[in-house]
């Protein structure tokens, strides 16, 4: 016997989903509240699940004409009923009897007819016969008297997984998606392994986070880029200041500084005073919050926007994490802190960084080195447990270039083995007009 489950807004919603999808006789052995819709926590709202099979019984009307969600059923079996509500299938006749059986002795059990219809078992009754009725459901499975096997050994289940494997997704997020699959996806739709990859990817793309400028910005602009080290720290900072500072054909340039309060790395200094210097835009170096912040309201009045790069530090070293926090006091509350993690990062070690680093309340979080990994399911599982949103993607050193804001479609587009159709996925997730570069 196989089991089935339905989501719905409440029960009378999934009895009216089960009547119209499969036009059989069903029972409802249990239901749940649940979240609906969405994949770790997202885009979800409250409902119920029921868990239900399919009676292989004969109706007082054979033809199961008519049938109205919450009319009682016969609980008679005949092979003859089993065929018919399950036309093509091979049915384990002797799993749904072995069913049927215990079922009317625990009936019997406790004073009931067991010929007798669902409708009449209810109350205190009715929740000892569905613990029981749970119990032997579970033993026969068990006993491998199950008619086709439970749906996660369906082909589409394994080649899922493997996908999701193939991308260092972490077991949590392949956990979740496959049991949406599970939950949401007809047997007809698992058959058609293009359907499945389609849903899956969107199912993905549904649980990526991209961070939304504020529609208004006050002038001066200060983003602080905080972050281990060997992530690309200095490096997007210089790229972000040669493209707000510099500006493109499309963009137009604004007055920009830099910061930096790195006194630890060797020839940190050196390096941002290069670029500066080449890009024609003005650095300063900070070690303590009082010049920190009497750089920036020296500075104010020219400047659109303050770009300030920090030491990396391990993640671990309490005492230095606290000791950039008290120095990045200096940018007042005004301050938009963004997070940089490597995309190469394993998906353990990226839950340390985004935990440690919490204490600096952060907006977003920076991705980069894509070109340093083939699969990006490591960063994707750990932002979309944690809900934290992504804003910039780089993918090259070069400082004129290798820079873009994040997109849903970019991600999407760097998975391995599965199909993408970019056209449907780009109208699926548009970029929404708005260049997040441009200086609103």
């Amino acid at each position: 016997m196989e089991m089935y489950v339905e989501q719905g807004l409440n029960r009378k919603d999934c009895e009216l989903k089960i009547a119209e999808k499969y036009k059989r006789p069903f029972h409802i052995l249990s239901e749940r509240r649940i979240k609906i819709g969405g994949i770790l926590g997202f885009f979800s709202r409250p409902g119920i699940e029921v868990e239900f099979y399919f009676s292989p019984m004969v109706l007082k009307n054979p033809a199961w004409q008519g049938y109205q969600a919450g009319s009682p059923v016969s609980w008679q079996v005949s092979e003859s009923a089993m065929q018919r509500f399950y036309p093509g299938e091979q049915v384990s006749r002797k799993g749904a009897l072995d069913f049927e059986e215990e079922k009317k002795k625990v009936i019997a059990a406790a004073g009931k007819n067991p010929d007798q219809t669902a409708a009449a078992v209810s109350g205190e009754e009715s929740r000892q016969i569905l613990e029981s009725l749970k119990e032997i459901k579970e033993k026969i499975e068990t006993g491998g008297l199950a008619a086709r096997g439970s749906r996660e050994e369906h082909p589409a289940f394994t080649r899922a997984a493997e996908i999701l494997k193939l991308n260092d997704f972490s077991q949590k997020y392949i956990d979740a998606m496959l049991e949406k699959l599970r939950k949401e996806l007809p047997l007809d739709t698992l058959d058609d392994p293009d359907a499945v990859e389609g849903r899956l990817l969107e199912w993905i793309g549904e649980s990526i986070n991209i961070y939304k400028e504020e529609e208004e910005i006050r002038r001066p602009r200060i983003m602080v880029l905080v972050g281990p080290t060997g992530v690309g720290k200095t490096t997007t900072i210089a790229k972000l200041a040669r493209v707000y500072g510099v500006g493109t054909s499309e963009i137009p340039s604004i007055n920009v500084r830099m910061i930096t309060i790195d006194a630890f790395r060797i020839g940190a200094r050196e390096q941002l005073e290069s670029l500066g210097g080449i890009m024609e835009i003005p650095v300063s170096f900070i070690d303590n919050k009082q010049d920190l912040k009497k750089e920036i309201a020296l500075h104010t009045a020219e400047t659109d926007l303050f770009l300030v790069d920090t030491f990396g530090k391990s993640p671990k070293d309490a005492a230095l994490l606290g000791e950039m926090k008290e120095i990045l006091e200096g940018c007042g509350r005004r301050a938009e802190v963004h997070l940089v993690i490597s995309a190469s990062t394993k998906t353990s070690d990226i839950e340390d960084i985004l935990r440690q680093f919490e204490p600096f309340n952060y907006r977003s979080v920076v991705l980069t080195k894509m070109d340093e990994t083939c699969h990006i399911g490591n960063i994707i599982s750990a932002l979309a447990e944690k809900q934290k949103p992504v804003s910039f993607m780089t993918d090259g050193q070069k400082v004129h270039k290798h820079i873009n804001k994040a997109t849903v479609v970019r991600f999407l587009i760097n998975l391995d083995d599965i199909r993408v159709d970019r056209d449907k996925i780009e109208k699926r997730f548009p970029n929404e007009g708005a260049d997040q570069f441009r200086w609103s």
